[in-house]
């Protein structure tokens, strides 16, 4: 470091570290030297950036997202929704998607945020982010890459309550109209009555629409329904009610699977059926899931404990909590019977 050199009325000082230079003009010697002692620990800090910016690579958050969909997505059961987030980064993460990992930050993150806010539900948002934070994950512990996740730190969007829509008799009778006039009586014969029959089966199983989409003839154990493939990852068997087995004796002679739908044309005749009877916003198929979970307490009695082996849940409170929606009046009638 070199000494304070007088000019006039003040002095000066200059400071250099490898390639690093500075200079600064102050009143006294020893301010001129007090500065330099800072000035030369900030370039030194400097130079060691700079350093780690030459030695890491220089990975753009798309490409490390690509690296954990091809080692890591495609397996999970949501691939094809991660598939679809990294085709179109750029729309959902702006100029993130091309900036390196090492230089995305808590802030940028809370900005993101903040936008999609503003454009979706807070549902939508909280998925999104904990996709994000997978890749970041997979880029501290398996890659080694980073040592903290940006996205752990920020706080997630507040979730709306749990829906405790109800389906009533008089919604059953108006979707089955809707459905070409289906009743649980025959067989599904036309592509919207099999929608009916889903919509009826799900009521009394609990069981999920992608689920009931993957039964296969094969999966029939005549008092229950082997299930190998669910959204948890684990395969469980779904008992079935007397009118469970009816139904399912419904679709008897069918080989492989018992419903030709996919997703997408299950989902479009039940949405357009919605609208078509004015329920649409009212119900969604999801629905069926807790009515049937309510039902299984109301009338069949059923401890939460034996529900959660049939609807699958590996957390009771997120079985009580969310899926079992009892009426007051449908608990004040418990009591009572007590």
């Amino acid at each position: 470091m070199q000494k304070p050199v007088k000019r006039g009325n003040s002095y000066r000082i200059q400071v250099k570290y490898k390639h690093l230079r500075d200079a600064a003009t102050r009143d006294t010697a020893k301010e001129c030297t007090d500065w330099a002692t800072r000035r030369l620990m900030e370039l030194q800090l400097q130079y060691q950036e700079e350093l780690k910016k030459l030695e890491r690579p220089d990975i753009p958050f798309s490409e490390l997202f690509e690296r954990y969909y091809d080692n890591v997505g495609k397996h999970k059961k949501g691939s094809s929704y991660i598939k679809n987030y990294y085709k179109k980064l750029d729309y959902y993460c702006g100029y993130l998607a091309n900036t390196s990992i090492y230089d995305i930050t808590p802030q940028d993150i809370v900005a993101l945020r903040d936008r999609r806010l503003k454009l979706v539900k807070s549902s939508t948002v909280s998925r999104e982010l904990s996709l994000c934070s997978s890749v970041f994950t997979y880029a501290v512990s398996e890659l080694f890459l980073l040592k903290d996740n940006p996205v752990h730190v920020i706080k997630k969007p507040s979730l709306p309550p749990p829906r405790n829509q109800r389906i009533s008799d008089e919604h059953v009778k108006i979707i089955l109209a809707g459905l070409d006039n289906y009743t649980a009586e025959k067989a599904p014969v036309t592509p919207a009555q099999e929608v009916a029959w889903a919509f009826l089966f799900a009521m009394e199983s609990s069981m999920r629409r992608g689920e009931i989409l993957g039964i296969h003839n094969k999966h029939d154990f005549g008092d229950y329904v082997h299930l190998p493939d669910t959204k948890n990852g684990s395969a469980r068997d779904v008992p079935l009610t007397t009118r469970g087995r009816k139904l399912l004796d419904l679709l008897k002679g069918r080989k492989g699977k018992l419903l030709k739908h996919n997703s997408n044309s299950f989902r479009l005749i039940w949405q357009r059926n919605l609208a078509k009877v004015g329920l649409n916003g009212v119900l969604t198929f999801h629905d069926t899931r807790h009515e049937a979970i309510t039902r299984l307490v109301n009338i069949q009695k059923i401890p939460v404990e034996i529900l959660a082996k049939i609807t699958g849940h590996k957390t009771i409170n997120v079985l009580v909590n969310t899926y079992y929606n009892p009426s007051a009046s449908e608990i004040a009638k418990m009591l009572n019977a007590a």
